[in-house]
């Protein structure tokens, strides 16, 4: 399979993608002008048409003509010129393909919009029209084909950029102008509806073939070698294997040699050695592979100098380290809990490089989404004192977690979703799985919390969190902040249809948690059907064994679990100033070195 490094290497590939695009186009076309053109629901499409026209009012056909005129082909010709200079000018360094990208999507959207209507001839809708009718046909709409390009090209290159609200309201407007033009070009009577359609089709298609080609590219410009830092640092990289590629291997190793970490160790994940082997090098007994040998420059080996592409590979023996200034985790959330579960304690600072399916506890901390790009920032900022979770159970040794633990729907969810789903489709991969268990039975619980009296419950699930929001900041644990002195606990127990409905609007409309008394951390919502508490320490009981997991890791099934947090005992460098946790309202820092102060000991 061909992976975005490979394409990226040859954008030329990607290309030809063009002209099957313009084919499978145009052949939708005459499918839509020939055999299927009395066939619901393109038979009542002119039923639409004459609809809109029958309603036009002067205030929407004052914004419909405003919308297509943002649209035109002198607008979108000069408003890319300009976007064009404006990557190449504005930054301190230019982007040269992230321009690239933007020029060659708006204008291979025109290309293919071309040569579809040499094949396709397509009448305008009989209604009145507002605009001037060009001579070409009116299948696909060439205004929404290159909207979509312009302004969605501009939409991903912010979602690159941007971070926080920001990102989202700016992402959300740019991708809201092409179905905004999509309706004035059918109110205005100048396109048929599965026009637009294919219009948005079109610009969308060429944005995933072009970003393909280009974007790769544009990665690894940003990947340039920092100037070299002064003092020669040592570091450590974890890297899992598979989410890690070789290229993203190059372009951390230049990030740490310009932060002057001249003397790097790398070291893979197994399946039996989540961790890779991390403990000796914390200890200052490791003898693992390296870029650095103790001289405070890099060595080219056979693993490869800092900033090459190229496999890691046995350097041959190398003498044994002193403690390490910085141990760096390439993988996701499983491989980030192994290796904090052995940091945790030493005042080692720990750097994350997201590279896993969900990367919660990067998306908590306020991390970019981009593995170099967090990388970057992160060594950029400080470190700064988070608190982990310590675990045990019957059947498991005691380890840490630093996102959360589970038993229980999710964790079913968790054990039964597919590896090749999960390669293929990421994080949505677990809501198929979900699926599967919505009908799953509720469980026996008691819940004991602080030492406190046990309470019984029926629950679908428990969740107990270190952080609080899941993928697309939904705030399963609303409360739950890693620099709290505390963990939060809660029980989802949706009945019926409307009980999961009822969940699932409250957890996505991020209503304030209300307390069910005064001076309690109890506390229930969604008519019931969940319920939170929070305490240092939590002691669950199951009637019978039930899944289990921790940080995304399946745990073997089973009755007990009690977690304990552990305040301040993992210290992550954060970019600055250091804003904790996607719920974190207040904004205030945790000291370096995980001190807490009275304000923690009143929560």
């Amino acid at each position: 399979m061909t992976n975005a490094h490979d394409v990226g290497a040859r954008p030329g590939r990607a290309l030809l993608l063009l002209p099957v695009q313009a084919v499978l186009i145009a052949a939708l076309g005459l499918l839509v002008t020939g055999p299927l053109a009395h066939h619901w629901p393109l038979s009542a499409e002119d039923d639409v048409n004459r609809a809109l026209a029958d309603r036009r009012a002067p205030s929407a056909t004052s914004l419909t003509d405003w919308l297509s005129l943002v649209a035109d082909t002198q607008t979108v010709i000069g408003l890319t010129l300009l976007c064009v200079l404006g990557l190449l000018l504005v930054p301190r360094a230019p982007r040269w393909w992230e321009a690239g990208f933007l020029a060659v999507a708006v204008a291979a959207q025109s290309a293919v919009f071309l040569l579809v209507t040499l094949v396709v001839n397509r009448d305008r809708p009989d209604v009145p029209h507002l605009d001037g009718a060009p001579p070409t046909s009116s299948f696909p709409s060439g205004h929404v084909g290159a909207s979509a390009a312009l302004y969605g090209g501009l939409a991903v290159l912010a979602a690159r950029h941007l971070r926080g609200a920001w990102r989202n309201l700016v992402v959300g407007l740019l991708l809201l102008v092409p179905l905004a033009v999509a309706f004035s070009r059918l109110y205005r009577g100048m396109h048929h509806p599965s026009d637009v359609v294919a219009g948005l089709l079109n610009g969308a298609c060429t944005l995933l073939v072009v970003g393909a080609a280009l974007l790769p590219n544009a990665r690894k410009d940003e990947a340039e070698p920092e100037p070299a830092v002064r003092g020669a640092r040592r570091a450590v990289v974890v890297r899992h294997p598979h989410a890690c590629d070789d290229g993203t291997v190059a372009r951390v190793r230049a990030v740490l040699r310009g932060h002057g970490y001249a003397e790097q160790w790398w070291t893979d994940t197994t399946p039996e050695d989540p961790s890779g082997g991390l403990a000796p090098y914390l200890t200052g007994t490791g003898t693992g592979t390296g870029t650095g040998t103790g001289t405070g420059a890099d060595a080219a080996g056979s693993a490869g100098s800092a900033g090459s592409a190229e496999p890691l590979g046995p350097v041959g023996p190398v003498a044994p380290l002193g403690p390490v200034d910085l141990v760096v985790v390439c993988g996701g959330d499983g491989t980030v809990r192994a290796c904090a579960d052995l940091v945790a304690g030493t005042g080692t600072p720990l750097a994350i490089v997201p590279c896993g399916t969900g990367n919660l506890l990067a998306r908590n901390l306020g991390l970019p989404v981009e593995p170099v790009a967090a990388l970057r920032e992160a060594l950029s900022g400080r470190a700064v004192g988070l608190d982990v979770g310590r675990i045990r159970g019957d059947g498991l040794a005691p380890t840490r977690f630093a996102v959360m633990a589970g038993a229980g729907f999710d964790a079913a969810m968790v054990r039964d979703a597919s590896p090749r789903l999960k390669e293929r489709l990421g994080w949505a991969a677990y809501v198929l799985s979900a699926a599967r268990h919505l009908r799953d039975p509720r469980m026996r619980l008691s819940i004991r919390l602080d030492g406190g009296a046990p309470l019984e419950r029926r629950a679908r699930m428990v969740v107990i969190g270190n952080v609080g929001a899941l993928q697309g900041g939904l705030p399963l644990l609303p409360e739950a902040r890693p620099d709290s002195g505390r963990l939060e606990v809660v029980l989802l127990d949706p009945r019926g249809v409307t009980g999961w409905l009822a969940a699932a609007g409250y957890l996505a409309s991020r209503a304030p948690v209300r307390s069910r008394a005064s001076g309690t951390r109890e506390r229930t919502a969604a008519h019931g059907a969940l319920e939170y508490f929070g305490a240092a320490r939590v002691d669950l009981s199951f009637a019978r064994p039930q899944p289990r997991e921790l940080d995304g890791d399946v745990l073997p099934a089973g009755t007990r679990l009690t977690a304990e947090v552990e305040p301040g005992a993992l210290r992550v460098c954060l970019p600055a100033p250091a804003r904790i946790g996607a719920q974190d309202r207040t904004g205030r820092e945790v000291e370096e070195h995980g001190h807490r102060d009275a304000r923690t000991a009143a929560r």
